[in-house]
């Protein structure tokens, strides 16, 4: 297992916070398409899965199995990376990917005819990952299915150049584990987010950046601005796939402070951004008004209803309203 560390987080939390209104004001007057259309072709359509698990005690690899199966996703040979949310642990809560979805997918991967399955990630809160590992009972399950775990915050990485540019960065430092692996997966906790009002599967990339170089929670990311951050990992990692736990899913002030909302689905799809747009309109938010996924619409996937194609259950069957905070109450739908 990896061993833990204590790097220099560099700045104060008052000073990042002090710094985030500039660097939002910098980026707001500095928009020029900062990415090349023809990078990035879409789909007419994209597909998204709705897959009932009323608890965690269903069997999760069956359940991804099918998903995969009905979403037409081929993994034979090829070596798959799945990427949790795993950020804290505090009993009784429902801040992390559950490991049993985690463990499932492992699973499923595996049976589809993956050539490899691991597991990565970098938390951006807590620096003991092996502390994280062995508390959320994730290390027993992956010891249990001989699944190797990196740790993404301390391992081997390359300067990669990034694919948009909406936080200015013409590069950066990115894990050899991510960028070697032919089918990346984000395994995203369905959450509200103090800052960014809903984190799922694309909010979830913060975790692919080393903190051992960027500090913690990640401080160039939120310098540069969480939204543009977003836009970026997004854009240059291209995630193939995502499956989003929203068994339980978080409330309030998230994404560690909230608290749990039972659901009942796991979201699956290859376009992170209809994914995404999905679950906001479950929990009440108008994807359009969310920063991040109106500017990836242009780019990186569909936010419009009339473009997504819906497998498993209708999305209607999960509609609520979510509690948020009150900044974040214009970006709810009337109702």
């Amino acid at each position: 297992m990896p061993s833990s560390s204590k790097a220099n987080v560099g700045i104060s939390r008052r000073d990042l916070l002090t710094a985030l209104p500039a660097a939002a004001l910098l980026a707001s007057c500095n928009w020029t398409p900062p990415y090349r259309r023809s990078d990035f072709p879409l789909d007419p359509r994209s597909t998204v899965g709705l897959f009932p698990a009323s608890s965690y005690d269903v069997d999760f690899a069956d359940l991804i199995t099918r998903g995969l199966a009905d979403l037409r996703i081929d993994v034979r040979g090829r070596s798959v990376l799945l990427k949790p949310n795993l950020v804290e642990y505090a009993p009784g809560t429902v801040i992390n990917t559950h490991p049993l979805v985690v463990a499932g997918a492992a699973t499923a991967f595996l049976t589809a005819g993956a050539r490899e399955v691991v597991v990565g990630e970098a938390p951006g809160h807590r620096r003991d990952i092996e502390y994280l590992l062995a508390v959320t009972g994730l290390a027993d399950y992956l010891k249990d299915l001989r699944i190797r775990f990196v740790d993404l915050n301390h391992g081997d990485v390359e300067m990669v150049a990034l694919k948009s540019h909406f936080t200015g960065l013409d590069q950066m430092a990115l894990p050899r584990e991510i960028l070697r692996s032919d089918f990346v997966v984000s395994m995203a906790k369905l959450k509200t987010h103090h800052w960014a009002a809903m984190t799922a599967s694309m909010k979830n990339l913060f975790g692919v950046v080393p903190g051992a170089i960027y500090g913690w929670p990640k401080n160039i990311l939120h310098y540069r601005g969480i939204e543009n951050s977003i836009l970026d990992l997004n854009a240059t990692i291209r995630p193939q796939f995502t499956i989003v736990d929203a068994v339980i899913a978080m409330e309030g002030d998230g994404p560690i402070m909230g608290a749990p909302r039972a659901m009942g689905f796991l979201a699956m799809g290859s376009d992170l951004v209809a994914v995404d747009a999905t679950c906001a309109r479950v929990i009440g938010f108008d994807p359009a008004k969310i920063g991040y996924l109106s500017q990836a619409s242009a780019f990186l996937g569909h936010i419009d209803e009339a473009r997504i194609d819906q497998r498993g259950e209708n999305p209607s069957r999960y509609r609520t309203r979510f509690d948020v905070l009150e900044p974040f109450r214009k970006l709810q739908t009337p109702g």
